[in-house]
């Protein structure tokens, strides 16, 4: 039992060392990309702010600049964490280096007494031919000749040691400064949070007073969502189906082996090779190019462009609308807010599973091996079922809302119908 518990401790101890803490560089870097996404989130807001209302997407991108600005803190806390162990450290060696510097001291003061009480020739002579041998007499030589070494190596090591000594000194004021910089920095990101805040507390302020407006839009985007659902059910079902059509007729060769150990092509019915991310045979994967074309797409996941240009109104999954009582909308992709008309633009190569109408607006659902992306909210499309396409081709334009912009409507869903976040996928 204890032999368990100490391999336990051993492992938990293990782990603990080797989840180190970030650099001083790493943290700069984190630092210097999450300013520029802030300066670029800012500049999205000035935009959105020109609308004299008061929109989710607006909300939604204070919310976020407050996240950045509250992991910009954290970033900086982090570098006055490491900042004050160095300095820790640092104290540490001085303290270190201080006993070392007196300890060399004390003991160069005593061969130098020596030396002095001793510094008579004939004292040294005296002590060469007291030798009882000639090969005693050789070994005093050699112990007087390493005693003055030693003490020239002394007055070295002291000479060094102060230098040493000297460069942790300045070290530490260095890393003194550098905290009272970040301790600096860290008052004035805090100053802007409180600013952000109070945006924050205006913007849904306004929401508020558009409840009623906003309940309405959100109502009829959630009637959207469930004919949006019911077309990509019946995309994936009608892919499946095509799939398995196009397999049964399509005979698999597998490799057989004869009596001689050689290995030889034969023919059977169709088989469906198994899907990377379940252990089930996946229909949709019924060739090496679908294979291939299902595997590229899950490795370009976070590498995916956009698929137009503007600002997330609405995050993928359940979230509450601050500002509207109880309203809790279950997004099943993310609505990107972005200008009337806007081109639309495909994510990745696939197929073009269907082009639908859903409402009063058009969604195009293309394949992508056993994956789907779904374009909704398009006032036009500009290519038909069975289409070839290649990632950045334009697939149709947004539809315009009431206050002349535009929402796209944006998913991903594999073949067992699963949402994913789209902004993890997103770069």
């Amino acid at each position: 039992m204890l032999r368990t518990i100490f391999c336990v401790a051993l492992f938990i101890c293990s782990l603990s060392a080797g989840a180190q803490a970030p650099s001083k560089s790493e943290l700069d870097k984190q630092r210097a990309a999450n300013q520029r996404e802030m300066e670029a989130l800012q500049q999205q807001l000035k935009d959105i702010s020109k609308n004299k209302k008061a929109s989710l997407a607006q909300l939604n991108q204070v919310q976020k600049k407050i996240q950045l600005r509250e992991k910009q803190i954290n970033l900086i806390n982090q570098q006055i964490h490491l900042i004050e162990g160095n300095i820790n450290q640092s104290w540490r060696e001085v303290s270190k280096l201080k006993k070392e510097l007196d300890t060399l001291k004390v003991q160069y003061a005593k061969s130098l007494v020596y030396s002095y009480k001793n510094r008579n020739n004939y004292d040294f002579l005296n002590f060469i031919f007291s030798a009882a041998s000639f090969n005693d007499a050789l070994k005093r030589v050699t112990y007087l000749r390493n005693y003055r070494n030693y003490r020239e190596q002394q007055a070295a090591n002291i000479q060094q040691t102060q230098v040493l000594l000297q460069q942790k000194i300045t070290g530490l004021s260095a890393n003194r400064k550098e905290k009272s910089l970040a301790l600096k920095d860290e008052n004035v990101e805090r100053k802007e949070l409180e600013v952000e805040k109070k945006e924050k507390d205006a913007v849904v302020s306004k929401i508020k007073s558009r409840e009623k407006e906003l309940n309405k839009e959100l109502a009829e985007k959630k009637r959207q969502d469930q004919k949006l659902a019911v077309a990509i059910r019946a995309a994936i079902a009608r892919a499946q189906k095509e799939a398995i059509a196009a397999a049964a007729k399509k005979p698999v060769v597998t490799p057989s082996t004869t009596n001689s150990g050689n290995t030889k092509p034969t023919t059977s019915g169709a088989k469906f090779p198994k899907s990377d991310n379940t252990n089930k045979r996946s229909v949709l994967d019924t060739d090496a190019e679908s294979i291939a074309l299902s595997a590229d797409f899950e490795k370009n996941k976070g590498n995916l462009p956009w698929p137009a240009s503007g600002v997330v109104a609405m995050r993928f999954g359940p979230q509450e609308v601050e500002g509207l009582k109880g309203i809790i909308e279950n997004n099943p992709g993310i609505t990107i807010e972005t200008n009337a008309e806007a081109a639309v633009k495909v994510v990745f190569d696939g197929e073009v599973a269907a082009v639908t109408t859903v409402g009063p607006v058009q969604a195009v659902i293309i394949k992508h091996g056993r994956y789907f992306t779904t374009y909704s909210n398009l006032s036009s499309a500009s290519v038909n079922k069975g289409q070839q396409v290649k990632r950045g081709q334009i697939i149709g334009r947004v539809m315009e809302k009431e206050d002349g912009k535009g929402d796209l409507e944006f998913l991903i869903t594999n073949e067992l119908n699963k949402n994913f976040d789209p902004e993890k996928w997103l770069r």
